[in-house]
């Protein structure tokens, strides 16, 4: 009987109580965690013009806008250099363009130079691409990983509550019946 009322202690004490909202207090659905790492990426700024770029394997998004207001920027013509390459870049729409690179970037830092010809505007905007290999594409995050950490201490607490009480409860039986 003691070995049972030890491990309803140990499960209460080791495991959290389930709380649940009642009516009116619940946040409706969590917001969907991203998954996996982030693209590399590259910002470069000057006083007329902002240019983003993301980098997904070969292919380059790229964004231009103004940089007073944030507002795309209509019929521009922009040139790119990633690392002394000339990259040939393609309109989308307003203020998007796309590029394709003839090779994967190379790990490590690139510098990055954008020529925007934009009506009678010409800007040259400069900035640096920062690529990294897949080494963190694969860690757990870390709420999951503390959450198996956790789960093992309190696995391991109660085998060993489990085993302390089998020892006591042998040990009344011994000592009773002599």
């Amino acid at each position: 009987m003691q070995l049972r009322s030890l491990f309803f202690t140990l499960a209460l004490v080791l495991l959290p109580p389930a709380v649940h909202a009642d009516a009116g207090h619940d946040h409706g659905e969590a917001p969907a965690a991203a998954a996996g790492p982030g693209l590399p990426r590259f910002a470069a700024t000057s006083d007329l013009f902002e240019l983003v770029g993301v980098l997904d394997g070969k292919k380059l998004a790229l964004y231009l806008d103004h940089a007073g207001d944030n507002s795309p920027v209509k019929e521009a013509q922009l040139e790119l250099d990633i690392a002394g390459t000339r990259v040939p870049v393609t309109r989308v729409a307003e203020g998007e363009f796309q590029a394709a690179l003839a090779a994967p970037l190379a790990e490590g830092v690139s510098p990055v130079t954008a020529t925007v010809v934009a009506g009678t505007e010409t800007d040259l905007l400069a900035g640096e691409i920062d690529v990294h290999a897949a080494a963190h594409a694969h860690a757990e995050p870390a709420g999951r990983r503390n959450a198996l950490v956790a789960g093992a201490v309190g696995a391991v607490l109660l085998a060993l509550g489990a085993v302390w009480g089998l020892r006591r409860s042998r040990a009344a039986r011994v000592g009773g019946a002599a």
